[in-house]
């Protein structure tokens, strides 16, 4: 795919609310969900994980959580996409290994990677870590760059992450000749009760995936010439 074909697929991409009954052929939201997989994350953890709704009883309440916008329930299947803020604990051993065994990292940086990455998202007991990053980022940054830590903004940075999969997969969908439309408006307490995620986790976006229902659909994009700043930020109106 050249820059041409890429830039056709993106401006392809639309917001649908509305679908057909269709059926998604077997295998092939698999592959879109492998599509999202492959995104990039910080430190290469890969925090993301898809809930795939599909059950009509659970669609019908999921429906609900999702201010009873009807896509949920007409899309043949409807993607939850969760960020676990456990990450650290649960991947970063997993992902080192993978990455060695491939030869993309050697035993050095495999140990700077075990000592600072588990230091930026330590909380320490009862909070304290946490406590302590929260207030002395903001006075260190006075003298020297310090970075935004997962541990003091654990869901900003987890939100980040899951969003860059979920763009994956809904460029994907498109190349695949299916619609998406990404929601954010959802109960996110009553759609982790629904479908038993658990409360520490985060889920910043809900998307419906199958064939629109509405052929002659078109989309906007202001211009770019509004949101370009050449090396430092001017108004753009």
């Amino acid at each position: 795919m050249d820059l041409e074909q890429f830039s056709e697929l993106a401006q392809t991409r639309r917001a649908m609310r509305r679908f057909k009954t269709d059926a998604i052929p077997e295998g092939l939201l698999e592959k879109l969900l492998n599509a999202a997989r492959w995104a990039p994350s910080g430190y290469n953890l890969q925090p993301t994980h898809f809930v795939v709704v599909n059950d009509p009883r659970i669609k019908e309440r999921l429906c609900t959580a999702c201010f009873s916008q009807p896509q949920v329930k007409t899309a043949p299947a409807t993607v939850v996409f969760v960020g676990d803020p456990q990450v650290v604990r649960n991947n970063l051993d997993r992902m080192i290994a993978m990455e060695q065994e491939c030869g993309a990292t050697n035993d050095e940086y495999a140990g700077v990677l075990r000592k600072y990455v588990r230091l930026a998202f330590d909380t320490g007991p009862a909070g304290i870590g946490w406590l302590l990053k929260a207030t002395l980022a903001p006075l260190m940054s006075v003298v020297k760059v310090v970075p935004s830590l997962p541990a003091v903004h654990r869901r900003f940075w987890l939100t980040k992450q899951v969003m860059l999969a979920a763009m994956n997969f809904m460029l994907a969908a498109t190349a695949a000749g299916l619609d998406t439309i990404p929601m954010e408006g959802f109960d996110e307490a009553k759609v982790k009760s629904l479908l038993r995620i658990p409360r520490s986790h985060c889920v910043p976006v809900v998307i419906p995936v199958g064939y629109g229902d509405m052929a002659d659909l078109k989309k906007s994009r202001l211009p770019l010439d509004g949101m370009v700043h050449e090396n430092k930020w001017a108004p753009s109106f």
